[in-house]
């Protein structure tokens, strides 16, 4: 269950949203909230979940539509299971970073791919090149090395938020507030290519990998960036199955994204198996509180975030044997594979994810496919051993209020045995109160970065 962290006027995205209870309320400060005007801005949020396999993508491999890039939303969120292989040498030993960085790389270049103007430029070839390929990934390092740098520490303190502002612009290129451009102080931590999207946070744990990019302009507005893990495999603890979350603020609303891997397996009962890593990631994952304002109510756990959302394989099955399945896809009967879908079987019974919400699925199931084939892997194979009852392993929930699904689809790739499943969002964010009578805005949070614990650990990765 959800802790109640409601304020005691609550801010609203829509009527709909609103809440009427006044319980609580505190008269001797009526009149300051009173005197607010509460803004809130809608922003556009794509979140992507995609198990490869265990393999690794070439130098030319195309993400725009993956990534719906022309739909240019505000917020990618991206995760991926299974970026390695899930052998004993990864998972016991070191784990293979090189595939998170060539992901990395890849979505910065479908995210800051140049625009038709500098297409013609005579010093632009092709942005699948090579070449462009280096420019790139040393773009994302250098952000992030900057990045590194400059937010060891939170930087809430009104005294030092004004410096810390001009500095980030400097660094992202960013304009002043009157839209003109500063003037650099800082060459050399100036990026030589403005960059449309930044990245705020990355890590990986095994084969999970999850990746936070913002529009550019939107990075001085993100606060209190933290990065958490929890595994939940071998013996319980080990990081071939769980979950990485990262936590920040945008404005004054909080989010929380929850990139997992649950247990596997298609035999009855194990659906409590996954019923239980969920229960311990919303009990155990926890976020350190890196801010130095006593003022700010920071959240240090999953369910104290404005608005959560949760992707990943959630490796739910379907409650049905595999000629029962086959018989039910071959009519395109979804609606009766879903109502023997686990996971809404358990949702619904208040088993997990009580309270929480997901998009109605109109696609197909996203597991197993045969290698590079539109085929589910049972109709190709003659061992038992190796066929897969089809299942929506692969899903997106969400909590909150102020939060709208748009969409819901699966991506046709066959890079995997997993297709990758998308979701895009309109999220209501509050802005920073305006006193009525043109008073200074009142600020209960910082705006800037703090980032603990988001960056790949290949040093190398970031020297060049």
């Amino acid at each position: 269950m959800f802790m109640d962290n409601t304020p005691t006027i609550m801010k609203s995205f829509s009527e709909s949203h609103a809440s009427s209870r006044i319980e609580g309320l505190n008269l001797s400060n009526y009149d300051r909230y009173m005197n607010k005007v509460i803004d809130v801005h809608e922003f556009r949020i794509f979140v992507a979940t995609w198990n490869v396999a265990g393999r690794c993508p070439h130098s030319g491999f195309n993400l725009e539509d993956f990534l719906q890039v022309e739909e240019s939303s505000d917020i990618y969120v991206i995760g991926f299971q299974e970026i390695v292989p899930l052998n004993a040498g990864n998972v016991l030993v070191i784990e293979d970073s090189e595939p998170a960085h060539k992901w990395l790389s890849l979505i910065s270049q479908a995210l800051n791919m140049p625009t038709e103007d500098s297409r013609d430029d005579c010093s632009y070839s092709s942005h699948r090149s090579a070449h462009s390929q280096k420019q790139s990934l040393k773009a994302v390092s250098k952000n992030l090395k900057v990045e590194s740098v400059l937010l060891k520490s939170c930087n809430c303190n009104s005294e030092t938020m004004s410096q810390w502002r001009k500095t980030i612009r400097e660094v992202m290129q960013l304009p002043n507030d009157d839209g003109s451009r500063p003037s650099y102080s800082m060459p050399e931590l100036s990026s030589p290519n403005h960059l449309n999207y930044s990245l705020i946070a990355s890590k990986q744990m095994v084969g999970l990998f999850l990746s936070v990019w913002v529009k550019s302009e939107l990075v001085p507005h993100i606060a209190h960036v933290r990065v958490s893990t929890l595994g939940r495999g071998i013996m319980g603890c080990l990081g071939n199955k769980g979950c990485i979350a990262v936590s920040m603020t945008l404005h004054k609303t909080s989010f929380c994204f929850v990139c997992c891997h649950l247990a596997s397996g298609e035999k009855e009962g194990d659906e409590l198996k996954r019923n239980a890593d969920v229960a311990e990631i919303l009990k155990s994952t926890q976020f350190p509180n890196i801010c130095k304002n006593s003022h700010n109510q920071v959240p240090t756990a999953i369910p104290e975030h404005d608005q959560v959302i949760w992707l990943g394989d959630l490796n739910y099955r379907i409650a049905l044997s595999y000629e029962e399945t086959r018989v039910l896809l071959e009519d395109n009967d979804w609606d009766s594979l879903l109502r023997r879908d686990q996971l809404i079987i358990e949702k619904e019974a208040g088993r997990v994810f009580d309270g929480w919400k997901e998009g109605k699925i109109l696609f197909a199931p996203t597991y197993k496919y045969s290698h590079n084939s539109d085929s589910y892997a049972g109709e190709t194979v003659k061992s038992k051993k190796k066929r897969r009852t089809p299942a929506w392993c692969d899903r997106i929930l969400w909590h909150g209020n102020g939060m709208e699904q748009v969409s819901y689809t699966r991506g046709e790739s066959r890079f995997s045995d997993h297709r990758p499943v998308c979701a895009i969002f309109l999220s209501g964010v509050e802005l920073p109160s305006k006193e009525k009578g043109g008073r200074k805005p009142f600020y209960s949070a910082g705006e800037g970065i703090q980032v603990h614990d988001c960056i790949p650990q290949r040093h190398s990765f970031y020297e060049f």
